[in-house]
Protein backbone atom coordinates (compact mmCIF):
# COMPACT_ATOMS: atom_id res chain seq x y z
CA UNK A 1 0.00 0.00 0.00
CA UNK A 2 1.57 3.25 -1.17
CA UNK A 3 0.26 6.51 0.30
CA UNK A 4 0.99 10.05 -0.93
CA UNK A 5 -0.70 13.29 0.08
CA UNK A 6 -1.47 14.42 -3.47
CA UNK A 7 -0.56 13.85 -7.10
CA UNK A 8 0.57 17.37 -7.93
CA UNK A 9 3.18 17.97 -10.61
CA UNK A 10 6.60 16.99 -9.31
CA UNK A 11 9.01 14.22 -8.49
CA UNK A 12 7.06 12.49 -5.67
CA UNK A 13 3.96 12.00 -7.84
CA UNK A 14 5.99 10.64 -10.75
CA UNK A 15 7.93 8.41 -8.36
CA UNK A 16 4.86 6.84 -6.74
CA UNK A 17 3.04 6.32 -10.03
CA UNK A 18 6.04 4.61 -11.63
CA UNK A 19 6.42 2.31 -8.63
CA UNK A 20 2.74 1.42 -8.54
CA UNK A 21 2.73 0.61 -12.25
CA UNK A 22 6.20 -0.81 -12.75
CA UNK A 23 6.95 -3.30 -9.96
CA UNK A 24 7.09 -6.98 -10.93
CA UNK A 25 3.42 -7.97 -10.85
CA UNK A 26 4.25 -11.64 -10.27
CA UNK A 27 5.70 -10.62 -6.89
CA UNK A 28 3.97 -7.39 -5.86
CA UNK A 29 0.35 -6.28 -5.83
CA UNK A 30 0.40 -2.48 -5.48
CA UNK A 31 -2.32 -0.16 -4.25
CA UNK A 32 -2.02 3.66 -4.42
CA UNK A 33 -3.84 5.99 -2.04
CA UNK A 34 -3.76 9.75 -2.57
CA UNK A 35 -5.44 12.94 -1.45
CA UNK A 36 -6.51 16.25 -2.95
CA UNK A 37 -4.45 18.68 -5.00
CA UNK A 38 -4.79 22.28 -3.81
CA UNK A 39 -6.49 24.83 -6.03
CA UNK A 40 -3.21 26.60 -6.80
CA UNK A 41 -1.43 23.40 -7.89
CA UNK A 42 -1.44 21.48 -11.17
CA UNK A 43 -2.94 18.00 -11.00
CA UNK A 44 -0.81 15.11 -12.30
CA UNK A 45 -3.45 12.40 -11.99
CA UNK A 46 -3.45 12.22 -15.80
CA UNK A 47 -0.10 10.46 -15.53
CA UNK A 48 -1.68 7.76 -13.35
CA UNK A 49 -4.48 7.40 -15.89
CA UNK A 50 -1.92 7.01 -18.69
CA UNK A 51 -0.41 4.12 -16.68
CA UNK A 52 -3.82 2.50 -16.14
CA UNK A 53 -3.66 3.22 -12.42
CA UNK A 54 -6.81 4.13 -10.53
CA UNK A 55 -5.78 5.48 -7.11
CA UNK A 56 -8.01 5.24 -4.06
CA UNK A 57 -8.94 8.86 -3.36
CA UNK A 58 -9.28 10.43 0.11
CA UNK A 59 -10.54 14.01 -0.38
CA UNK A 60 -9.74 15.00 3.22
CA UNK A 61 -6.05 14.18 2.72
CA UNK A 62 -4.54 17.56 1.81
CA UNK A 63 -1.23 19.43 1.97
CA UNK A 64 -2.41 22.04 4.48
CA UNK A 65 -2.88 21.38 8.19
CA UNK A 66 -6.56 21.00 9.10
CA UNK A 67 -7.33 19.15 12.33
CA UNK A 68 -10.78 17.83 11.44
CA UNK A 69 -9.90 16.85 7.87
CA UNK A 70 -6.68 15.24 9.05
CA UNK A 71 -8.64 13.14 11.58
CA UNK A 72 -11.08 12.11 8.83
CA UNK A 73 -8.20 11.20 6.50
CA UNK A 74 -6.53 9.18 9.27
CA UNK A 75 -9.72 7.18 9.88
CA UNK A 76 -10.07 6.38 6.18
CA UNK A 77 -6.43 5.33 5.88
CA UNK A 78 -6.86 3.05 8.90
CA UNK A 79 -10.00 1.56 7.35
CA UNK A 80 -8.07 0.86 4.12
CA UNK A 81 -5.34 -0.87 6.12
CA UNK A 82 -7.86 -3.07 7.97
CA UNK A 83 -9.59 -4.00 4.73
CA UNK A 84 -6.46 -4.68 2.65
CA UNK A 85 -4.07 -5.94 5.35
CA UNK A 86 -0.96 -5.15 3.30
CA UNK A 87 2.46 -6.66 3.95
CA UNK A 88 4.13 -3.28 3.35
CA UNK A 89 2.95 0.30 3.75
CA UNK A 90 5.17 2.79 1.93
CA UNK A 91 4.41 6.48 2.55
CA UNK A 92 5.62 9.53 0.65
CA UNK A 93 5.59 13.25 1.58
CA UNK A 94 5.15 14.71 5.06
CA UNK A 95 1.38 14.64 5.64
CA UNK A 96 0.86 11.17 4.17
CA UNK A 97 3.96 9.99 6.01
CA UNK A 98 2.58 11.13 9.35
CA UNK A 99 -1.01 9.88 8.97
CA UNK A 100 -0.13 6.70 7.09
CA UNK A 101 2.61 5.61 9.48
CA UNK A 102 0.57 6.44 12.57
CA UNK A 103 -2.31 4.34 11.23
CA UNK A 104 0.07 1.46 10.50
CA UNK A 105 1.67 1.71 13.95
CA UNK A 106 -1.73 1.50 15.64
CA UNK A 107 -2.75 -1.40 13.40
CA UNK A 108 0.41 -3.30 14.35
CA UNK A 109 -0.22 -2.64 18.03
CA UNK A 110 -3.82 -3.87 17.87
CA UNK A 111 -3.18 -6.82 15.53
CA UNK A 112 -0.16 -8.61 16.96
CA UNK A 113 -0.57 -11.54 14.55
CA UNK A 114 -0.04 -9.30 11.47
CA UNK A 115 3.08 -7.13 11.43
CA UNK A 116 3.05 -4.65 8.59
CA UNK A 117 6.45 -3.38 7.46
CA UNK A 118 6.49 0.42 7.40
CA UNK A 119 8.62 2.44 4.95
CA UNK A 120 8.73 6.18 4.51
CA UNK A 121 10.49 8.11 1.74
CA UNK A 122 11.67 11.65 2.39
CA UNK A 123 11.64 13.40 -0.99
CA UNK A 124 12.66 16.54 0.87
CA UNK A 125 11.93 18.01 4.29
CA UNK A 126 9.77 20.76 5.74
CA UNK A 127 12.43 21.77 8.26
CA UNK A 128 13.79 24.77 6.34
CA UNK A 129 11.88 27.68 4.85
CA UNK A 130 8.34 26.50 5.60
CA UNK A 131 7.44 27.19 9.24
CA UNK A 132 8.61 29.15 12.28
CA UNK A 133 11.11 27.63 14.71
CA UNK A 134 8.46 26.39 17.17
CA UNK A 135 6.43 24.52 14.55
CA UNK A 136 9.57 23.18 12.93
CA UNK A 137 10.72 21.77 16.27
CA UNK A 138 7.34 20.07 16.76
CA UNK A 139 7.57 18.47 13.32
CA UNK A 140 11.10 17.23 14.05
CA UNK A 141 9.88 15.67 17.33
CA UNK A 142 7.01 14.00 15.49
CA UNK A 143 9.40 12.58 12.89
CA UNK A 144 11.74 11.32 15.61
CA UNK A 145 8.81 9.45 17.19
CA UNK A 146 7.58 7.98 13.89
CA UNK A 147 11.10 6.88 12.97
CA UNK A 148 11.17 4.59 16.03
CA UNK A 149 8.40 2.46 14.48
CA UNK A 150 9.44 2.74 10.83
CA UNK A 151 11.07 -0.38 9.39
CA UNK A 152 13.10 1.60 6.85
CA UNK A 153 13.51 5.27 6.03
CA UNK A 154 14.47 6.15 2.47
CA UNK A 155 15.98 9.41 1.27
CA UNK A 156 16.61 10.45 -2.32
CA UNK A 157 20.10 11.84 -1.69
CA UNK A 158 23.08 11.47 0.63
CA UNK A 159 22.74 15.10 1.74
CA UNK A 160 19.17 14.48 2.87
CA UNK A 161 20.26 11.37 4.78
CA UNK A 162 22.94 13.38 6.58
CA UNK A 163 20.39 16.05 7.48
CA UNK A 164 17.99 13.51 9.01
CA UNK A 165 20.75 11.86 11.03
CA UNK A 166 21.88 15.26 12.33
CA UNK A 167 18.29 15.92 13.49
CA UNK A 168 18.03 12.58 15.28
CA UNK A 169 15.49 11.17 12.83
CA UNK A 170 16.58 7.56 12.48
CA UNK A 171 20.20 6.47 12.22
CA UNK A 172 22.62 5.48 9.48
CA UNK A 173 21.52 1.83 9.61
CA UNK A 174 17.80 2.58 9.38
CA UNK A 175 18.13 5.20 6.65
CA UNK A 176 18.92 4.14 3.09
CA UNK A 177 19.44 6.19 -0.06
CA UNK A 178 17.47 5.31 -3.20
CA UNK A 179 17.71 8.04 -5.86
CA UNK A 180 14.67 8.96 -7.91
CA UNK A 181 13.97 7.29 -11.23
CA UNK A 182 12.17 8.60 -14.30
CA UNK A 183 11.29 7.81 -17.88
CA UNK A 184 14.10 9.89 -19.34
CA UNK A 185 14.26 8.53 -22.88
CA UNK A 186 12.17 11.38 -24.27
CA UNK A 187 14.68 13.93 -22.90
CA UNK A 188 17.84 12.12 -23.97
CA UNK A 189 17.12 12.81 -27.64
CA UNK A 190 16.77 16.60 -27.31
CA UNK A 191 19.29 18.47 -29.49
CA UNK A 192 21.19 21.70 -28.71
CA UNK A 193 19.39 24.94 -29.56
CA UNK A 194 20.65 27.19 -32.32
CA UNK A 195 18.84 30.46 -31.99
CA UNK A 196 19.76 34.12 -31.66
CA UNK A 197 17.70 34.55 -28.49
CA UNK A 198 19.01 32.92 -25.30
CA UNK A 199 16.21 31.44 -23.19
CA UNK A 200 16.75 30.95 -19.45
CA UNK A 201 14.00 29.05 -17.68
CA UNK A 202 12.79 28.03 -14.25
CA UNK A 203 10.32 25.19 -13.77
CA UNK A 204 8.61 25.21 -10.38
CA UNK A 205 5.40 25.88 -8.51
CA UNK A 206 4.97 29.62 -7.91
CA UNK A 207 5.30 29.42 -4.14
CA UNK A 208 7.49 31.25 -1.64
CA UNK A 209 9.73 28.23 -1.02
CA UNK A 210 10.79 28.28 -4.71
CA UNK A 211 11.96 31.91 -4.38
CA UNK A 212 11.05 33.18 -7.86
CA UNK A 213 11.74 36.73 -6.70
CA UNK A 214 15.43 35.82 -6.69
CA UNK A 215 15.07 34.52 -10.25
CA UNK A 216 13.52 37.82 -11.36
CA UNK A 217 16.11 39.92 -9.53
CA UNK A 218 18.89 37.87 -11.12
CA UNK A 219 17.21 38.26 -14.52
CA UNK A 220 17.27 42.04 -14.12
CA UNK A 221 20.99 41.97 -13.26
CA UNK A 222 21.85 39.62 -16.15
CA UNK A 223 20.00 41.86 -18.62
CA UNK A 224 21.92 44.88 -17.34
CA UNK A 225 25.27 43.04 -17.42
CA UNK A 226 24.78 41.60 -20.93
CA UNK A 227 23.23 44.41 -23.00
CA UNK A 228 24.40 42.93 -26.31
CA UNK A 229 22.77 39.54 -25.68
CA UNK A 230 19.18 38.85 -26.66
CA UNK A 231 17.72 37.32 -23.50
CA UNK A 232 14.33 35.90 -22.55
CA UNK A 233 13.37 34.45 -19.19
CA UNK A 234 10.73 31.72 -19.08
CA UNK A 235 8.73 30.96 -15.93
CA UNK A 236 7.10 27.54 -16.28
CA UNK A 237 4.65 26.76 -13.51
CA UNK A 238 1.74 28.32 -11.67
CA UNK A 239 0.63 28.98 -8.13
CA UNK A 240 -0.63 31.45 -5.57
CA UNK A 241 2.16 33.97 -6.23
CA UNK A 242 1.65 34.41 -9.97
CA UNK A 243 0.05 37.88 -9.88
CA UNK A 244 2.56 39.09 -7.31
CA UNK A 245 5.49 37.87 -9.41
CA UNK A 246 4.08 39.35 -12.62
CA UNK A 247 3.78 42.68 -10.82
CA UNK A 248 7.35 42.35 -9.50
CA UNK A 249 8.62 41.81 -13.06
CA UNK A 250 6.86 45.04 -14.06
CA UNK A 251 8.44 46.89 -11.12
CA UNK A 252 11.86 45.70 -12.28
CA UNK A 253 10.96 46.85 -15.80
CA UNK A 254 11.74 43.42 -17.26
CA UNK A 255 8.18 42.29 -17.96
CA UNK A 256 8.80 42.34 -21.74
CA UNK A 257 11.71 39.94 -21.21
CA UNK A 258 9.84 37.53 -18.90
CA UNK A 259 7.19 35.08 -20.08
CA UNK A 260 4.90 33.47 -17.50
CA UNK A 261 3.86 30.30 -19.30
CA UNK A 262 1.93 28.40 -16.61
CA UNK A 263 2.14 24.63 -16.36
CA UNK A 264 3.12 22.87 -19.56
CA UNK A 265 2.28 19.22 -20.21
CA UNK A 266 4.76 18.82 -23.09
CA UNK A 267 8.03 18.98 -21.17
CA UNK A 268 10.09 17.87 -24.17
CA UNK A 269 8.98 21.06 -25.89
CA UNK A 270 9.79 23.08 -22.75
CA UNK A 271 13.38 21.86 -22.45
CA UNK A 272 13.91 21.96 -26.21
CA UNK A 273 13.28 25.71 -26.07
CA UNK A 274 15.60 26.48 -23.15
CA UNK A 275 19.34 27.14 -23.17
CA UNK A 276 19.88 27.25 -19.38
CA UNK A 277 17.72 25.93 -16.54
CA UNK A 278 17.69 27.72 -13.18
CA UNK A 279 16.59 26.69 -9.71
CA UNK A 280 16.35 29.30 -6.92
CA UNK A 281 14.65 27.32 -4.12
CA UNK A 282 15.16 27.89 -0.41
CA UNK A 283 14.65 24.17 0.29
CA UNK A 284 14.64 21.06 -1.91
CA UNK A 285 15.04 17.31 -1.90
CA UNK A 286 16.26 16.16 -5.29
CA UNK A 287 14.67 18.53 -7.85
CA UNK A 288 13.10 16.71 -10.79
CA UNK A 289 13.49 19.80 -13.00
CA UNK A 290 17.28 19.60 -12.70
CA UNK A 291 17.33 15.88 -13.52
CA UNK A 292 15.17 16.46 -16.59
CA UNK A 293 17.32 19.44 -17.59
CA UNK A 294 20.50 17.38 -17.35
CA UNK A 295 18.92 14.54 -19.35
CA UNK A 296 18.02 17.19 -21.95
CA UNK A 297 21.69 18.33 -22.04
CA UNK A 298 20.84 21.74 -20.63
CA UNK A 299 23.32 23.41 -18.24
CA UNK A 300 21.91 24.27 -14.83
CA UNK A 301 22.47 27.04 -12.30
CA UNK A 302 21.00 26.26 -8.88
CA UNK A 303 21.01 27.29 -5.24
CA UNK A 304 22.93 25.10 -2.80
CA UNK A 305 19.99 23.48 -0.98
CA UNK A 306 19.00 19.90 -0.19
CA UNK A 307 20.37 17.31 -2.58
CA UNK A 308 21.27 19.75 -5.37
CA UNK A 309 25.02 19.47 -4.80
CA UNK A 310 24.74 15.67 -5.03
CA UNK A 311 23.40 16.15 -8.55
CA UNK A 312 26.06 18.59 -9.73
CA UNK A 313 29.18 16.68 -8.69
CA UNK A 314 32.70 17.80 -7.80
CA UNK A 315 34.27 21.18 -8.45
CA UNK A 316 35.53 21.47 -12.01
CA UNK A 317 38.76 23.24 -11.01
CA UNK A 318 37.95 26.38 -12.98
CA UNK A 319 38.93 29.77 -11.67
CA UNK A 320 36.20 32.39 -11.64
CA UNK A 321 36.35 36.13 -11.15
CA UNK A 322 37.39 37.33 -7.67
CA UNK A 323 34.50 37.81 -5.28
CA UNK A 324 32.13 35.59 -7.27
CA UNK A 325 30.11 33.58 -4.74
CA UNK A 326 29.43 30.52 -6.85
CA UNK A 327 31.12 27.22 -7.64
CA UNK A 328 31.52 25.67 -11.08
CA UNK A 329 30.92 21.95 -10.66
CA UNK A 330 31.08 19.06 -13.14
CA UNK A 331 27.41 19.22 -14.09
CA UNK A 332 26.29 22.72 -13.20
CA UNK A 333 26.88 25.83 -11.14
CA UNK A 334 26.08 26.02 -7.42
CA UNK A 335 25.15 29.33 -5.78
CA UNK A 336 24.48 30.24 -2.16
CA UNK A 337 20.73 30.58 -1.42
CA UNK A 338 19.00 33.97 -1.41
CA UNK A 339 21.86 35.77 -3.20
CA UNK A 340 20.58 37.36 -6.41
CA UNK A 341 23.87 39.10 -7.18
CA UNK A 342 25.84 35.84 -7.16
CA UNK A 343 23.08 34.01 -9.00
CA UNK A 344 23.18 36.63 -11.75
CA UNK A 345 26.97 36.38 -11.90
CA UNK A 346 26.69 32.60 -12.28
CA UNK A 347 24.16 32.95 -15.11
CA UNK A 348 26.35 35.52 -16.89
CA UNK A 349 29.39 33.23 -16.48
CA UNK A 350 27.40 30.37 -18.03
CA UNK A 351 26.36 32.50 -20.99
CA UNK A 352 29.93 33.64 -21.72
CA UNK A 353 31.71 30.30 -21.34
CA UNK A 354 30.68 28.22 -24.35
CA UNK A 355 33.00 25.29 -23.67
CA UNK A 356 32.11 25.10 -19.98
CA UNK A 357 28.44 25.16 -20.89
CA UNK A 358 28.85 22.34 -23.40
CA UNK A 359 30.94 20.24 -21.01
CA UNK A 360 28.39 20.61 -18.21
CA UNK A 361 25.57 19.68 -20.57
CA UNK A 362 27.34 16.54 -21.77
CA UNK A 363 28.33 15.42 -18.27
CA UNK A 364 24.84 16.10 -16.94
CA UNK A 365 23.18 14.00 -19.63
CA UNK A 366 25.49 11.03 -19.03
CA UNK A 367 24.98 11.25 -15.27
CA UNK A 368 21.18 11.47 -15.51
CA UNK A 369 21.02 8.54 -17.93
CA UNK A 370 23.10 6.33 -15.66
CA UNK A 371 21.79 7.42 -12.27
CA UNK A 372 18.08 8.18 -12.65
CA UNK A 373 16.56 5.55 -14.92
CA UNK A 374 13.17 4.05 -14.14
CA UNK A 375 14.66 0.56 -14.37
CA UNK A 376 17.24 1.28 -11.67
CA UNK A 377 14.55 2.69 -9.36
CA UNK A 378 12.29 -0.35 -9.76
CA UNK A 379 15.16 -2.74 -9.13
CA UNK A 380 16.24 -0.87 -5.98
CA UNK A 381 12.72 -0.80 -4.53
CA UNK A 382 12.05 -4.46 -5.35
CA UNK A 383 15.28 -5.43 -3.57
CA UNK A 384 14.25 -3.36 -0.54
CA UNK A 385 10.80 -4.95 -0.36
CA UNK A 386 12.26 -8.46 -0.80
CA UNK A 387 14.64 -7.83 2.08
CA UNK A 388 11.91 -6.55 4.41
CA UNK A 389 9.46 -9.41 3.82
CA UNK A 390 12.07 -12.19 3.71
CA UNK A 391 11.21 -15.10 6.04
CA UNK A 392 12.53 -14.49 9.53
CA UNK A 393 13.15 -10.78 8.95
CA UNK A 394 12.00 -8.75 11.92
CA UNK A 395 10.66 -5.19 11.75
Amino acid sequence: MRIIARLNIGGPAIHTILLTEGLDKTKFDSLLICGSVSGDEADMSYYATDKNIKPYFIPELKRDLDFFKDIAAFKKIYSFIRAEQPDIIHTHTAKAGALGRLAAIIYNFVNRNKRIKIIHTFHGTIFEGYFNRFKTRLFILAEQFLALFTSKIITVSESLKEQLISLGIGNKDKIGVIPLGFELEKFLGISPRRNGVVNIGIIARLAAIKNHRLFLEAAWRVICDNPATQLKFKVIGDGELRRELEEYARQLNINTRVDFLGWQKDLVDVYSNLDVVALTSLSEGTPVSLIEAMASARPVVATDVGGVKDLLGREAGLGVEPGANFKVLERGILVGPADSRSFAAALSFTLRQDKVRRDMAFSGREFAKERFSKERLLNDIENLYDTLVAPGKSS
